[in-house]
């Protein structure tokens, strides 16, 4: 394989991260950032990235940010006592998806978990009776946040492998 198909390789995946990312809400340029990083072979400084990425000094310093705060990306200070502040790309994927669980999914479901115990609340301060649609739906789509809380918990307590090895052996139980 030649160094050039190595590249096209290389960046076949950049923008398969950069179209990914956007599920999550980040910008396309926050994926491409991610990737170059992802690929460097040691951590690169905020020129180096406008460098590699063609991005602005503002853009990058806006997208390792968010990536930090994310936490697709650490921040690492150069050796020899400089200043410049470098960056590397977060390589255990499983850690970055416990990270964004935690920080992002978490907190949205404990906010619709609230909204879904309020509106039961004001149903039956209303004498609306289980069995009506809307109380029974709301009840449905609380008991659903219920599991999904716990399989969040379940997933930012353990490992993929602990996680995949239980559901295995669950399975072979049956």
């Amino acid at each position: 394989m030649t160094d050039a198909d190595r590249e096209a390789v290389r960046e076949e995946v950049i923008e398969s991260i950069e179209r990914s990312v956007e599920v999550y809400g980040l910008s396309r340029s926050a994926g491409r950032v991610y990737g170059v990083l992802y690929f460097a072979i040691e951590p690169l400084s905020i020129p180096e990235l406008v460098e590699e990425t063609g991005y602005a000094k503002s853009t990058i310093s806006n997208v390792t940010r968010t990536l930090t705060r994310v936490g697709l990306i650490r921040r690492r200070s150069s050796g020899g006592g400089g200043r410049r502040v470098q960056f590397e790309a977060a390589t255990d994927l499983w850690y970055v998806v416990q990270n964004v669980f935690q920080q992002y999914v978490a907190r949205e479901m404990a906010t619709t978990r609230r909204t879904l115990d309020r509106a039961l609340s004001r149903l039956d301060a209303a004498g609306v009776e289980p069995g009506t649609a809307e109380y029974d739906r709301i009840r449905r789509l609380s008991r659903t946040y219920d599991d999904v809380e716990t399989l969040l918990e379940l997933a930012t307590r353990h490992s993929a492998a602990e996680l995949i090895e239980a559901i295995e052996q669950y399975e072979d139980g049956e």
